[in-house]
């Protein structure tokens, strides 16, 4: 990383951190080299290390309600179903910060049920089985609930061409014939949100079909009208906003319909959650609906609108039984991941993990949050978000606070006799140079880093190249340049030196047993050699008797070279021609020869450690030479015969093998 600060260096990513050493940089290094990922830092001798850390404290935590149904009646703001409420986080750049989130669904939850209605005059035996929709309903919903309140409103169409006829008769009454119809309107509000069912029935009972030319677009406008006037031509897009005058909708011919984007913000921010109820030939288009709009739910109306109870009590259960978290705006930089811990262990991550079903009254589930930032968003100023159940009241606050500095920058010595007579702030082991000024110490003028006296500093040995061709030469001083690779480093005063043009062994810069200075390996303990390849641990060459080479020997780079030419082997303790030899192999000879012998029953298990050739005259036997020294042997078998052999042990082998050469 380039980063010329702690602060900077501490936004390149959550591994990095700054050496604040004052004496860690080397001869040609950059202050930039102060800044390293951790480990490197501490295998390059540093042991200051800023490296701050996020963290998080929980400000409102209140327990989730146990309220049981019939209770003391709370208000829905006064119900707690999410926990914690309300937190704040440091966040240091890419290190996620973990929050969990505990959600459980409270027993006699309050319900608002607003319902909407088409009256336009396909709907008119549907308006006659509403009528008496209020006691009923509330005498369904009260098995669910006691805190229950209805509301009602109506809606037809914009009233102007061509969604209606605007001529004097049609606007007075729209339907054919002798069929007696209301005035088209586009949204009214007829009843506010109450707990009186008969008041329900009877301003519904009141209600008059209307009529208009097309398809009733205009619930999207009254949709709208419901979610943000707190009763739960035309080419302006639609402003979200509330325009109800003595409970009508006024601007529907200003206005155009909201988009289906605008209606899921609003429905979000007012805490709805919508059902559908449309006849079977509307099923395709509204389930396509409920898919774009989160928490809503799509059922099957009767012809007549006769089984709307149960499919309102059905579709509230089947929203209600499911929780998904959304959150507010991120500030840019900000990154936001969920993972849920729903019913019966199952565990759900990506967009799912936003969300679990099934969940009955009284069940809890979990969300495991990660919120990252990546870098320092807003210059490090404060920023809030919000995580909030869809269709529920509640909501979690947590505000975002941006580590952006370094803990020593507090520190800092502006003006510092440590950065040139003053010339810049001598903090976290560093100078930072005033505006104008440049170098290590901040020794130059911006206008002054490069002149030919002080390039003359910069070549060694009075040679052409600046900075060995490595480097930069700023202010009479070598500054190397960075590799791709962050591991590999130049420095010295004229960048001569690097620390990856060392020798290999294994294909392992210094044979993975040493570090690269100056082009040299500096050996761990325990290894020597250009390339550090060479052990000196002498375990190996210990004998059986715990001399080392059997004392006829060197130990070399872990490997005895014997100094005694009998003796053999990789601890010089196998001779070929030492008496007692010919006695020891004499049994396994037998039995591999001839089958005969004390181990003819055991040959291949205890006679397999050597490779047999046969001659078939004495004469062909090998001979001695001093390279390759032999033993000539004569025994005899159980039947009085003998038997010649030669021994020898092959020394190119790691393990030396034997050869034995007989003639019967």
């Amino acid at each position: 990383a380039n980063a010329l600060s702690c602060g900077q260096c501490i936004q390149v990513g959550a591994k990095c951190g700054w050496c604040t050493d004052t004496e860690f940089l080397k001869q040609g290094e950059p202050t930039s080299a102060r800044c390293d990922e951790l480990e490197s830092l501490k295998k390059r001798g540093c042991d200051k290390i800023e490296n701050p850390h996020g963290s998080q404290r929980i400000l409102k935590n209140k327990a989730v309600t146990n309220r049981k149904k019939g209770a003391e009646k709370l208000r829905p703001e006064d119900i707690t179903q999410i926990q914690p409420q309300k937190l704040s986080l440091n966040l240091r750049s890419g290190e996620p910060q973990n929050i969990k989130l505990r959600f459980k669904r409270a027993e006699d939850y309050p319900i608002d049920l607003y319902y909407l209605m088409d009256l336009s005059y396909s709907m008119k035996d549907d308006l006659e089985n509403v009528k008496n929709l209020g006691t009923s309903l509330m005498k369904e919903m009260s098995k669910i609930t006691s805190d229950f309140r209805i509301g009602f409103g109506s809606f037809v169409e914009k009233t102007v061409m061509p969604y209606i006829s605007t001529t004097p008769a049609k606007l007075l009454n729209p339907c054919t014939g002798d069929q007696n119809c209301t005035s088209p309107f586009s949204y009214k509000n007829v009843l506010k949100l109450t707990s009186n069912g008969q008041q329900f029935n009877s301003l519904v009972g009141q209600q008059q079909i209307s009529g208009n030319l097309d398809s009733p677009e205009g619930g999207f406008d009254a949709i709208m009208q419901v979610a943000v006037c707190g009763v739960s031509g035309i080419v302006l897009p639609n402003d979200g906003k509330c325009h109800l005058e003595n409970n009508m909708y006024t601007m529907s011919h200003y206005y155009d319909y909201p988009s289906i984007a605008h209606l899921v913000q609003k429905l979000s921010e007012n805490n709805i959650q919508t059902i559908f109820a449309v006849t079977e030939e509307f099923q395709p288009v509204y389930k396509e609906l409920k898919n774009l709009i989160p928490k809503s739910a799509v059922g099957t109306l009767s012809a007549n609108s006769s089984n709307v109870i149960n499919l309102i009590v059905d579709a509230y259960n089947s929203l209600s039984s499911e929780v998904i978290l959304e959150n507010s705006k991120l500030p840019e930089g900000v990154t936001i991941t969920y993972q849920s811990r729903c019913k019966n262990g199952v565990v759900n991550e990506g967009e799912n993990g936003r969300k679990c079903s099934n969940i009955s009254i009284g069940d809890e589930v979990s969300f495991n949050i990660n919120i990252t930032a990546q870098g320092c968003p807003k210059q490090g100023k404060p920023e809030s978000i919000k995580i909030k159940p869809l269709g529920f009241t509640e909501e979690v606050e947590i505000l975002l606070n941006f580590i952006c500095e370094c803990e020593c920058h507090k520190h800092g010595i502006k003006n510092s006799d440590m950065c040139h007579n003053g010339n810049g702030t001598f903090e976290c082991g560093a100078c930072r140079c005033n505006k104008g000024r440049v170098g290590r110490q901040c020794e130059c003028r911006k206008d002054e880093v490069s002149t030919e006296d002080l390039d003359k500093n910069c070549r060694k040995d009075n040679g052409t190249d600046i900075c060995s061709n490595n480097g930069e030469c700023v202010c009479g001083t070598c500054e190397c340049k960075k590799r791709d690779n962050p591991e590999e480093r130049y420095s010295g005063k004229f960048c001569e030196c690097d620390n990856f043009n060392c020798d290999r062994s294994n294909n392992k810069l210094c044979g993975g047993h040493g570090r690269c200075e100056c082009r040299v390996c500096i050996c761990d303990a325990n290894y020597t050699g250009s390339a550090c390849d060479c052990s000196l641990d002498t375990s190996t060459c210990l004998a059986s008797n715990k001399q080392i080479c059997n004392g006829r020997g060197n130990c070399e780079c872990g490997t005895c070279r014997c100094t005694d030419p009998k003796f053999q082997g990789p601890t010089c303790e196998i001779c070929p021609t030492c008496p007692g030899v010919c006695t020891e192999h004499k049994s396994c000879v037998q039995c591999r020869a001839f089958g005969t012998g004390e181990k003819k029953d055991t040959c291949e298990r205890d006679c397999s450690y050597f490779n047999l050739i046969k001659v078939k005259d004495r004469d062909k036997l090998p001979q001695p030479v001093q390279a390759f020294p032999l033993m000539h042997c004569k025994e005899r078998d159980a039947n009085d015969c003998w038997f010649y052999y030669t021994y020898a042990v092959n020394n190119t082998e790691k393990e030396p093998w034997f050869k034995y050469m007989f003639l019967q």
